[in-house]
């Protein structure tokens, strides 16, 4: 399949999904490897299209509904309270855009989380434990920003309210 065809195949795959696709669904479904599909993405990313890289993999944001309402809350906790602090955001009915930190040499780095539900958390914790990897907050001793979204401004308010319960916020 000529690249070009393919990157447009890739966009409409990625438009038509309902949840993120991971990079090694995309290059079996090209006949591909990871890594063209990993440039495919770069090179419609330096065309303009808004392509998300979460952990549960690709997707193009969705336009959201008019009541959807976001917030970027500060927060503070240790490596260990993660799953309490997206839990209660979760368990609420609010969805985890991202994690952002002020790294004192780098600037702003942003992670692209996209948690939504319990299942996402437990798969955002198995690759962070398979991976080994750390989580961007050790970066700036446990304070990040995260983008939250929710259905209205009521949920959001629980929201704000538990994560204060939890002294996870930063006032």
């Amino acid at each position: 399949m000529e690249a070009e065809k393919r990157r447009e195949e890739l966009l409409r795959s990625l438009r038509e999904a309902e949840k993120p696709v991971t990079g090694g669904d995309l290059a079996q479904r090209f006949g591909v490897s990871r890594q063209v599909i990993v440039q495919d993405i770069a090179i419609l990313r330096a065309a303009g299209e808004q392509i998300l890289a979460t952990p549960q993999g690709y997707m193009i944001p969705l336009n959201q509904a008019a009541a959807a309402v976001q917030a970027v809350l500060a927060c503070r906790h240790t490596p260990q309270e993660i799953e309490a602090e997206i839990g209660i955001v979760v368990d609420l009915g609010g969805k985890v855009l991202d994690v952002v930190v002020e790294h004192p040499v780098y600037g702003e780095m942003r992670g692209n989380l996209m948690i939504s539900s319990r299942r996402d958390l437990n798969h955002f914790l198995e690759r962070l434990a398979v991976t080994e990897a750390r989580p961007l907050a050790e970066l700036t001793d446990g304070v990040h920003l995260h983008t939250i979204e929710a259905p209205n401004n009521r949920v959001l308010e629980e929201i704000i309210a538990g994560l204060r319960a939890a002294h996870f916020l930063v006032d």
